[in-house]
């Protein structure tokens, strides 16, 4: 059977940013508009382990879940024809983001702290680091400290406001822009 190449920016892209900026949401509509597949990090780490992100964090703990992270990354960045949506935290591991960078491109959402909380406030027993008092202090105080890192990644778009169909229709043509710069 022959295959049919569609023409397509990009047969592989990962979301970054942090929790609540939109990246599944986001992700799902970015791969259907690149009729690509579509995987949320956090949900295939689930389904291979049966555990949900809250119980992995709170019975195997947080470096059980990053292990299982960075495995499921390094799997994950082998495949084609794919939109990976990571956690927040994913890409602030240097092996997970030399991985992701150089398997490219990488798009980072952003949003404002007040924004992201009011997002991640409608599931709170999803969210492990934002757990105890003040989770806009926390919000503020984790994103100031990897807003740099998000930085490093190639494309970046603001989810503020904005409906998802924008977002995604900027990211596509920032895509574009990005395999045209590249020689693709």
């Amino acid at each position: 059977m022959r295959r049919i190449e569609v023409p397509r920016p990009a047969t592989f892209v990962s979301l970054t940013g942090f929790m609540g900026v939109g990246k599944s949401r986001v992700g799902r509509e970015l791969a259907r508009a690149l009729m690509l597949h579509f995987i949320d990090l956090d949900r295939f780490i689930e389904r291979r382990t049966g555990l949900s992100i809250p119980d992995i964090f709170r019975y195997l703990g947080e470096e059980a879940f990053r292990r299982l992270e960075k495995e499921a990354v390094a799997e994950l960045s082998e495949k084609d024809h794919l939109v990976l949506s990571l956690g927040g935290g994913t890409f602030v591991d240097p092996e997970n983001r030399a991985r992701l960078l150089a398997r490219g491109p990488v798009v980072a959402l952003w949003a404002s702290p007040r924004t992201i909380l009011e997002r991640v406030a409608r599931k709170p027993g999803e969210r492990p680091l934002l757990q105890g008092e003040d989770p806009l202090g926390r919000i503020e105080a984790l994103l100031q400290a990897r807003a740099p890192i998000y930085q490093e990644a190639h494309i970046h778009v603001t989810t503020e406001g904005r409906r998802v169909e924008e977002v995604v229709e900027e990211i596509v043509e920032a895509l574009w822009r990005y395999a045209k710069a590249r020689g693709a």
